[in-house]
């Protein structure tokens, strides 16, 4: 694929995606599940073009000295590769998010209004490392009938380059436009890409706390996404001891470079002479390093004492902190304090307890007695996901489909005028909702 400079401007080239969209918008259902269908396709005929591109991308990563947490991210191998071929399948599967009818509605007689779902549009996504990211915002996105502009990390080109060639070969034995889907190759196309607010209408950055900041001063463009993945596992006084050591070791050791691990275990005071020892030695036994508080490391062999700044660090590594707390309030108190509102977890046979937690943590994901690594798109049903949102307004958590899709309002008259219903003899509206 030819880098964007040879090819035309970055204006030019998001005239061209939202040109693609529109057809893509307009394609059937049937036809957009089969665009992913080739998608997938390619991607199989493909597998040894993707690996190699990765092993080199890997190499020079090494060389560099590519973190541990970024590295583990960049590493495509068959085994996933066949695992996120298996999402753009899942992701056809999924039902049209397109077109749903959400409300019909008389407003008079034959004035009738209609809200139906349509694509956002043109999504630019920026990610680092993961180039198996690619892959899922790809299929998400011409699934929903949204063009895209990717930009991976310098550290993936090579697998980002080799993964867009053969998504862009499936789409051309398609209906769907090939120029849906576009990569970006150079770092100073972000900057440029963040101007595009005619082109493009969301942009979906995924990376550290600093990038993210950077993106949402930097664009007028709506950002959806995340900066941080600080998230908690409270261990309550009420407690099972083996379920708890089991999810704070799954929590933390599944996939320690992704964002939905745990950072922080919080412990009840009462349950920490028997719960610690346990846990610790099951988490070192993985290899994971323990930053406590002065009382959790009273129960923690060789713990190293935790820092003020800890409590809000995202190490996405073998790292954990440690914290006692006295009761339930205090372990809320401290997530909404120092959490992210990404993902955060009780582990607990207190029903009461239970409820409170879930109900007063400010979290885009509030667990009981499960798993944080929970918090994904494919285990959630959604096939995949393009990102996680931590905001308050909707798409949050694990955004699918349906977080990539937006409505608007129809409304079929007979030459209706307004002035009718306006004044000291204005004719009254029925506002009757109309069967399916």
């Amino acid at each position: 694929m030819e880098s964007l400079q040879d090819a035309a401007s970055l204006a030019d080239l998001g005239r061209e995606t939202r040109e693609a969209s529109r057809v893509l918008a307009a394609l059937s259902p049937e036809q957009r599940t089969e665009a992913v269908e080739q998608m997938a396709v390619a991607l199989e005929e493909s597998v040894a073009e993707i690996v190699a591109a990765n092993r080199e991308d890997l190499a020079a990563a090494e060389a560099e000295g590519l973190s541990s947490a970024l590295y583990a991210r960049l590493k495509l191998d068959e085994a996933k590769l066949a695992s996120e071929i298996a999402g753009v399948r899942s992701v056809g599967r999924l039902p049209d998010p397109v077109g749903r009818r959400q409300i019909r509605r008389e407003l008079d007689t034959n004035l009738i209004l209609t809200r139906m779902t349509c694509p956002v549009g043109v999504l630019g996504v920026i990610f680092e490392s993961r180039p198996d990211a690619a892959i899922q915002i790809s299929a998400l996105a011409v699934k929903s009938g949204n063009g895209a502009v990717l930009k991976g990390g310098r550290e993936a080109e090579r697998t980002c380059r080799a993964i867009m060639t053969a998504l862009r070969r499936g789409l051309a034995h398609s209906a769907a436009p090939a120029a849906a889907l576009q990569l970006l190759t150079t770092r100073e196309e972000i900057a440029q890409l963040l101007t595009l607010d005619r082109y493009v209408d969301l942009i979906i950055p995924r990376g550290s706390n600093a990038f993210v900041r950077y993106v949402q001063d930097n664009t007028r463009i709506p950002v959806l996404g995340h900066a941080d993945g600080i998230c908690h596992l409270y261990i309550d006084r009420a407690a099972n001891l083996d379920r708890a050591v089991a999810l704070a070791v799954d929590a933390k050791v599944q996939y320690a470079a992704a964002c939905n691990a745990i950072e922080t275990l919080l412990v009840h005071s009462a349950i920490a002479p028997t719960f610690l020892p346990a846990a610790a030695e099951a988490l070192r036994e993985q290899g994971v390093r323990l930053l406590a508080d002065n009382r959790a490391a009273a129960y923690i062999r060789d713990a190293q004492i935790a820092t003020d700044a800890d409590w809000g660090t995202e190490y996405l590594d073998l790292v954990l902190t440690v914290k006692t707390v006295g009761s339930l309030q205090e372990a809320i108190d401290h997530i909404n304090t120092f959490g992210s509102r990404h993902t955060d977890a009780i582990a607990t046979e207190d029903a009461e307890a239970a409820r409170n937690f879930l109900s007063l943590v400010d979290s885009a994901g509030v667990y009981h007695n499960a798993s944080t690594r929970f918090a994904d798109g494919f285990r959630y049903g959604f096939g995949a996901e393009v990102g996680i949102s931590t905001q308050k307004m909707p798409p949050r958590g694990p955004v699918g489909l349906e977080g990539l899709v937006t409505y608007k309002y129809l409304l079929e008259g007979t030459g209706q005028i307004v002035a009718d219903y306006a004044g000291s003899e204005a004719r009254p509206f029925t506002h009757r909702d109309l069967e399916e």
